[in-house]
């Protein structure tokens, strides 16, 4: 069988392979700094806040466990499935194929014609790697998340029901985008186990985050340690409505494999209230199994019900299938692990590690100086993080349990050609934003850079080239995208709704989107475009076939995502773009020279830290900050078709945001 892709202005696959804050006043740092760069003097170690979690993982005795628990349930049911564990970094442990099992599914088709991702056919692997992954990467300590509950929050409308038509979008809206096959910033699977680094990550997502039911994260001891992803009905969907309770056999295998791993009750999501709205876990029920779990082996099931299984890229390749072992999330062999003081002047900070246990992403300074007379500093670098890590520490997180648990993110910092100049992350924040703060902070940065119209329209997909032109129009702007405005991701955000403002039904579609006719969570316009043609190199790469379905091999997708590039070859967008909120870009002066993402709890919280983090930093150094309010995208007037007039945001920051402290306002006049 051949994959299908359909891409607006690709005629086959052989083409397709070749503010609410912030807007007033200039406080100390608005209008950005415009001293010569310095070196600050250190800052003060700060006490130690936070608690790492336990250096837990799945043994492959309990990964066979998982395996053989799901697939008992899943024959009680008739349904033979692809059965995938990983650790909580994204490691695949075990692939076990039923017998019997659809060995393709296909992501949903479009309400109105098949766009990007809509209705393309991948192996079934595939979804159930991408359904582990994602129950494992939007998990913490603080928090339980399903693909189920990934789907609520990336719909049109949140909460997604019937009854719920004109409320805003979910929060994390766009976040199936991201931990991309092509991510510059994800680690590969490595053949041999015994190689440094083999187990490092956070690994790549083949399809990215999922929304499909069908998986759970898997916990030892309230640590996190993984997740599980079943696929068997050969439909990648979601859920659109959370009024009714679906009766889902994926869900149900997933929940029967997570038996003795289960997420404690007081963290899932069921227990987590975003803007007043209960989040969801599971519609499954234990009292629904249809077979006991206790006592499942794998001995008894692999021969009999099935056989682990290789897939290229992700398990096992060229080697004999084994069961293996997870590795401990803080340890060096995790890729994530606790930073020396020498390393960030903050004990609870946690950095990314290649395999000779180095740093993947010390503070450096800007790599633009070809472009930019004063690049970032290392030291402006340093002072952004540790800023930001400041603020985050003192932040009242949004999704984290028991109530008034400090937020935990991951803190990007880029140049303006997307160079990543620092990373650094909370101590259990979530594994997904480690990818996604890096996307935001290179989305903030392209956006309000002097060369994105130009790096647009040389895409060779229309529809990426077309966005200018209709960006233009709908701004009544011909210079947008030239480098006049500031935009954050929460503005860019705006333009990439299927209705602007964001989810006023019957109101036409942001220029950034596809109208709502064409739009699914497979299919949301710029942002997917972008991004369609690696997904399928990288399906037609783990399958081995070319473009047409042929025996030919194929080169996987290259370590970088979109078709985006200048003359030199510089990619400014090389793990993909970001439309949820959470970033801003940093100016020197009038100057742009880069820009900071903050992502793993509430988008409010993430706007906040990444805000404040820069105008404190510009506080400490008075060389860098903040765009000119009057050039911030919050200033930026939409008028709309009955005359009505809408602006754009920059950031919103929550109500008394802070910990053992009834300040509000924090963000005002800055």
């Amino acid at each position: 069988m051949t994959v299908r892709f359909r891409i607006t202005a690709l005629a086959s696959i052989a083409a397709l392979l070749v503010a609410s804050c912030g807007g007033g006043g200039g406080g100390d740092s608005g209008g950005g700094g415009s001293g010569t760069p310095v070196t600050p003097p250190p800052a003060v170690v700060p006490a130690s806040v936070f608690t790492a979690p336990a250096q837990e993982a799945l043994t492959s005795a309990e990964v066979g466990t998982i395996i053989a628990q799901a697939a008992s349930e899943a024959k009680a049911r008739g349904l033979p499935s692809v059965i995938a564990v990983v650790d909580r970094v994204g490691n695949v442990l075990g692939i076990f194929t039923m017998t019997g099992a659809r060995p393709r599914a296909q992501a949903e088709p479009g309400p109105g014609g098949n766009f990007d991702v809509q209705a393309v056919d991948f192996p079934s692997a595939l979804g159930a790697i991408a359904k582990a992954i994602t129950s494992a990467y939007l998990s913490s300590a603080g928090n339980a998340f399903t693909t189920r509950t990934a789907s609520m929050i990336i719909q049109p409308h949140f909460p997604p029901a019937p009854t719920t038509v004109g409320l805003e979008s979910g929060p994390l809206f766009g976040v199936q985008f991201s931990s991309l096959p092509c991510s510059d910033l994800a680690a590969r699977y490595t053949a041999n186990p015994a190689q440094p680094g083999a187990f490092i990550g956070p690994k790549r997502s083949p399809l990215g985050l999922s929304a499909d039911p069908g998986s759970t994260p898997l916990y030892k001891n309230g640590v996190v340690v993984g997740g599980i992803g079943v696929m068997g009905d050969g439909v990648y969907g979601d859920d659109k409505n959370v009024l009714d309770v679906d009766d889902s056999d994926e869900e149900y295998i997933a929940l029967a494999g997570s038996t003795g791993f289960e997420a404690p009750e007081e963290i899932r999501a069921n227990r987590i209230t975003i803007d007043g709205t209960l989040l969801r876990f599971l519609d499954a029920s234990r009292d629904r199994l249809k077979a006991n779990p206790a006592g499942a082996t794998f001995a008894a099931v692999a021969g009999t019900l099935g056989n682990l299984t290789s897939v290229r890229g992700y398990y096992a390749q060229g080697t004999a299938p084994t069961l293996l072992s997870g590795n401990a999330y803080g340890t060096p062999g995790s890729g994530v692990r606790r930073a020396s003081l020498a390393e960030f002047n903050n004990p609870d900070a946690f950095i990314l590690v290649d395999g000779a246990n180095n740093p993947r992403y010390p503070p450096r300074g800007g790599t633009d100086g070809g472009e930019i007379a004063q690049p970032l500093t290392a030291a402006e670098t340093r002072a952004v993080l540790e800023e930001a890590f400041l603020i985050m520490s003192r932040a009242r997180g949004q999704i984290r349990q028991p109530l008034d648990s400090r937020a935990q993110v991951s803190i990007s910092v880029v140049d303006t050609r997307g160079a990543i100049l620092g990373l650094v992350r909370g101590p259990d924040a979530p594994i997904f934003g480690t990818d996604v703060s890096l996307q935001k902070a290179r989305t903030a940065t392209f956006m309000s850079g002097p060369y994105a119209a130009t790096e647009l329209v040389q895409n060779p997909i229309a529809d990426v080239r077309d966005r200018v032109a209709a960006v233009r129009t709908f701004l009544n702007d011909p210079a947008a995208l030239t480098g006049k405005v500031a935009f954050s991701d929460r503005a860019g955000g705006n333009l990439a709704r299927p209705y602007f403002p964001d989810g006023e039904v019957g109101r036409p579609n942001g220029p950034l989107s596809r109208p709502i006719g064409q739009f699914s969570p497979f299919s949301t316009g710029l942002q997917s475009a972008l991004i369609v043609t690696n997904i399928a190199e990288h399906i037609f790469f783990v399958q081995g076939s070319g473009a047409g379905g042929g025996a030919a091999e194929v080169n996987d997708t290259a370590q970088r995502c979109t078709r985006m590039g200048d003359t030199s070859g510089v990619n400014r967008l090389a793990n993909g773009l970001q439309i949820f909120p959470g970033s801003v870009p940093i100016y020197r002066g009038s100057t742009l020279i880069g820009g900071i993402g903050i992502s793993g709890d509430g988008i409010d919280q993430d706007d906040m830290i990444s805000f404040l983090g820069l105008a404190n930093a510009g506080k400490r150094l008075g060389t860098i900050g903040h765009a000119d309010p009057a050039t911030r995208s919050d200033r930026v007037v939409v008028k709309l078709e009955d005359g009505k007039e809408v602006r754009l945001r920059y950031v919103s920051c929550p109500f008394a945001p802070f910990i053992g402290s009834a300040e509000q306002n924090v963000c005002q006049g800055i």
